[in-house]
Formats: structure tokens, C-alpha cells, sequence
């Protein structure tokens, strides 16, 4: 069975960004997606010292449509909440359909995205983290897996390609407009 998590952000009151120099700032909640755990934060650039933004590296973005199943894959994240974390493994598949069931409330919906399907490791805590390739490049956001006993190495991310539409309109409208019919 198909589990996704809840948006980490949801219901949140405080949100704190930890950045790779060990330095904790607050950031605020642009908009939200939980209908595909995606969220935009930000950290007013005035409350960043110039030694943490001289850390700051920006990931380089792919191309999610040019994958290759048996392609090598990166998944970071913070597995357990132990930390960051990285497991590596190939590209499984791609264009994956999936029903998910939210552990919350069980409820079961069917995605709009198709996905790419990786055997690295994705574990609670790296919801959200990047999908990488050899090259270094950002071309998922880490997002479920299978959670059943007989199975391992299904996880599974949302492709760039797909991510990157609904983080500009969390950004602009800080929500994301689908359209509706309006036909039952």
C-alpha cells in the first residue's frame, strides 16, 4: 500500500530553517500544496548573516523527462529525523501512476503527477528532500514509498519537471488554482 506523508508544515505555528553552518532562523509559509506535500518557505534575507548566505549553495536543476530507467540516483533527506542522510540507488522507473492513502485521515486520492520511481532508500524524514543525478542535478523531490513487508526499495519523487509549476504559483498566489468543471 501507497503511503504519503502529511506536508510537514501543515499546522505549523513556528517554522524554524537550520541552515549546513549549524545557524536556525524563522521562516514564514508562502503557500502550501498538501494535495502533493509540497511547500514554499522563506527566510527573510535581512535575518541571514553574510557567512551563512556565502554557505548557501543553490541546487542546479535537471531535467525529470530526460530519466533513464538504470539511471544512478541520490536521495538526501533527514531519514528518522537522525539527521541528513544519503542513500543512492537508480532511476526504477518512470511516469508512475499512484494512489496514496494519507495516514492521518486515510483517505485515498489518486495523483495528477506521474512519478519517478527510485530504489534508494526514502524513509520518514526525507518527504521533501532532493532526488539528485550523478551530475548533481535536482530532478525529484522525495515524496513516498511502498510501505508493505513485501516489498523494499520502492520509493518514489516528484519530478522537477512537474514541481516546478506548482512551486511558482505557491509563490504568486500562495495556493495552487486548479481548474474545475463543475460537472457531477
Amino acid at each position: 500500500m501507497l503511503f504519503r506523508s502529511v506536508t510537514v508544515v501543515e499546522g505549523s505555528e513556528t517554522l524554524t530553517v537550520t541552515f549546513a553552518d549549524g545557524t536556525s532562523l524563522e521562516a514564514d509559509i508562502k503557500g502550501t500544496d498538501p494535495s502533493h506535500d509540497v511547500a514554499v518557505i522563506a527566510v527573510p534575507l535581512d535575518t541571514i548573516s553574510s557567512d551563512t548566505m556565502d554557505a548557501i549553495a543553490v541546487a542546479t536543476l535537471g531535467d525529470s523527462s530526460k530519466l533513464k530507467v538504470g539511471e544512478p540516483a541520490i536521495a538526501i533527506g533527514n531519514a528518522l529525523g537522525y539527521g541528513q542522510s544519503v542513500t543512492t540507488g537508480v532511476i526504477s522507473a518512470t511516469d508512475r501512476e499512484s494512489t496514496t492513502t494519507d495516514t492521518m485521515t486515510g483517505e485515498t486520492s489518486t495523483s495528477d503527477v506521474r512519478l519517478i520511481q527510485t530504489d534508494a532508500a526514502i524513509n520518514p524524514g526525507n518527504s521533501g528532500g532532493p532526488l539528485i543525478n550523478m551530475a548533481g542535478e535536482l530532478i525529484g523531490i522525495n515524496s513516498m514509498k511502498i510501505s508493505d513487508e513485501s516489498v523494499e526499495g520502492f520509493g518514489f519523487a516528484l519530478p522537477i519537471n512537474e514541481v516546478l509549476p506548482i512551486i511558482s504559483q505557491l509563490e504568486r498566489n500562495g495556493k495552487v488554482v486548479r481548474p474545475i468543471l463543475g460537472i457531477s
